[in-house]
């Protein structure tokens, strides 16, 4: 299933729990942003990403994403110079918008990138003693070299995801966050699932692929 259809669902998942919890507009960009992700977050495994079959449009805005984390990340360096404080909310979405650019990209180079980032997600989750970003650093690190539909498209890896959810939740006291990033990443194992292609689902206990093609 094509990136943009798990964009949409995970952005949908968040949204609808920006409406079922109590609101405030970080939230819900956290709720949106978070579930979005997680949506695409399998997708790190960037074998299968050709950027040749992007459009032109596809690219521009990937190349967007991309500046625009960029300019969050700025954002959040300049309020610590400037205050001597961390916020570690405006902290997660530029990392996650700055990431959101990487996903549509292939190639050691992006693998490299995107790798290189997950490793100073754990140097900082190690600083901090965040164990929830220790774990997603080394996710992020690890699954750009596996094949794609593999490992990441399992119960294990969403349990994973599900975790380090948790984890994240704890650290901002922001009830529901754990709930949308389960949600964005089995919406992602659920919509392949209805692909000809299918789904490895207990991978590498079993080869099958589960699949309820539409």
């Amino acid at each position: 299933m094509k990136g943009k259809t798990h964009l949409v669902i995970g952005a949908a998942i968040g949204a609808a729990a920006a409406a079922y919890y109590p609101f405030t507009f970080k939230n819900a960009a956290l709720y949106i942003t978070i579930s979005a992700f997680s949506a695409l977050s399998a997708d790190l495994d960037g074998s299968s990403m050709l950027s040749s079959k992007l459009s032109g449009v596809s690219r521009l805005l990937r190349e967007l994403v991309l500046w625009a984390g960029i300019l969050l990340a700025a954002g959040v360096i300049y309020l610590y110079a400037a205050q001597d404080r961390l916020y570690p909310e405006y902290t997660i979405i530029a990392v996650i918008v700055f990431l959101l650019g990487f996903v549509a990209k292939s190639g050691i180079i992006r693998n490299a990138l995107v790798s290189a980032i997950g490793c100073g997600l754990i140097y900082a989750g190690w600083i901090y003693k965040m164990n929830w970003l220790m774990g997603f650093g080394l996710f992020v690190a690890w699954v750009p070299w596996l094949n794609h539909r593999g490992m990441t498209h399992t119960l294990w890896a969403a349990a994973l995801w599900s975790a380090i959810g948790w984890g994240l939740e704890e650290q901002l006291h922001i009830k529901g966050i754990a709930t949308v990033s389960a949600a964005g990443y089995l919406s992602h194992l659920i919509a392949d699932t209805l692909t000809p292609s299918g789904v490895k689902w207990l991978y590498p206990l079993t080869k099958k692929s589960f699949k309820l093609p539409l």
